[in-house]
């Protein structure tokens, strides 16, 4: 019999055991997912789409109004990218793997900010790259630039950023970014920067793009979407950006992959860039629920966590508490009813554990409690 490509064996399922929903008992601290419903206007868009029946093909990067309007849109991070150099992908995960595929030869090295979302991991193994983890600072989740300078070879290719970061919840500070692209410039890297979590930033210095800096826009190919800044995790709309020559080989991935994505959900996400108020109400609530997860999450006996910057993620050091993350995890959920997500299911991630708060003020305080009394008892 013929077998399966071989790559795959070595790919992971990332949080999958640990996501499966419990029961209506357990408080879930683990869906990376906006806990709102996805505003009227948008929803109402795609509906008029539909009516007008605008049901069949269609230009396959996406329609010119919408990568106009997504290009419009980069322009509030200082990312200055033309339409004709915007591709819409069905989610921002297609649209890092297109970026991978674009860039990236089999047996090239990609370098990942460790722990980081272990989608990336595999993606990377799909494709015949090679992920290299790099453990950041572990008091602040931030780029450690010595082990970073240790981990390139001569097959290094790229370096993959996410800031604000799953799972740390941190956001690197422009110098920081700007010291990345230095390090790009210096070892001829391509940077493939994924801004899905932009709108939800909690420090003052916001999100920062690595092409906005002299070196870096010819080499950053940006990569961002809809889901969590306007609540659309289901309707799997992303968007990459970047050099024209990386750009070209995208949009020769996209028309074999995936052709582009539905043609009656783009109104709908051009209408969503144009939202302020709602997307803004949303970002105010994570930072309010950030606020009070942190104190009742450091307050916790044997768990350390710095104090997220951004996204919706805060990772938990719960070493001291002499349990592992899977042991803590496990038992987590068994005795307190709080489902966790352990560190170690991603590289680097041992003696962590991720926590969403992207959950109700309810949960987030009826969840830490019962995680406060179990360890209270143990």
């Amino acid at each position: 019999m013929p077998e399966v490509n071989k790559n795959i064996k070595d790919v992971g399922t990332g949080f999958a055991s640990f996501l499966s929903p419990p029961g209506p008992e357990v408080i879930r601290f683990t869906v990376g997912q906006p806990d709102f419903d996805t505003p009227e206007a948008i929803v109402q868009s795609a509906k008029d789409s539909l009516d007008r029946g605008e049901t069949t093909y269609t230009r396959t990067q996406g329609s010119e109004e919408l990568c106009s309007s997504v290009s419009n849109h980069l322009k509030i991070h200082d990312i200055s990218i033309p339409s004709e150099d915007i591709v819409v992908a069905p989610g921002c995960k297609q649209a890092v793997l297109y970026a991978m595929m674009a860039t990236l030869d089999p047996g090239d090295e990609v370098l990942l900010l460790a722990p980081a979302w272990p989608s990336y991991d595999g993606m990377l193994k799909m494709i015949g790259a090679v992920p290299i983890h790099v453990p950041v600072n572990r008091e602040n989740y931030h780029p450690d630039f010595k082990a970073l300078e240790k981990a390139v070879t001569d097959k290094t290719k790229a370096i993959l950023v996410n800031s604000p970061n799953n799972p740390t919840g941190a956001v690197y500070e422009p110098k920081e970014v700007e010291m990345l692209v230095e390090f790009a410039k210096k070892n001829d890297l391509w940077i493939i920067d994924d801004m899905i979590y932009a709108t939800l930033v909690w420090e003052d210095y916001g999100y920062t793009s690595p092409s906005i800096f002299e070196g870096g826009k010819e080499r950053t190919i940006t990569v961002g979407g809809w889901s969590k800044g306007w609540a659309m995790t289901g309707w799997r709309l992303g968007w990459i950006g970047g050099p024209s020559k990386v750009m070209d080989a995208v949009k020769k991935v996209n028309a074999s992959a995936a052709t582009h994505v539905a043609t009656f959900l783009m109104p709908a996400a051009i209408t969503a860039l144009t939202l302020e108020n709602e997307t803004k109400e949303m970002a105010d609530s994570f930072r309010e629920r950030r606020d009070v997860i942190h104190r009742l999450l450091d307050a916790l006996p044997g768990v350390s966590v710095p104090k997220p910057e951004g996204a919706f993620y805060a990772l938990c050091d719960i070493t001291e508490t002499g349990m592992d993350d899977v042991q803590f995890a496990t038992r987590a959920l068994k005795e307190a009813q709080v489902q966790l997500i352990p560190g170690s299911l991603m590289q680097g991630g041992e003696g962590l554990v991720r926590i969403s708060y992207a959950t109700s003020m309810e949960n987030i305080e009826e969840g830490v409690k019962r995680l406060q009394t179990w360890l209270s008892d143990l």
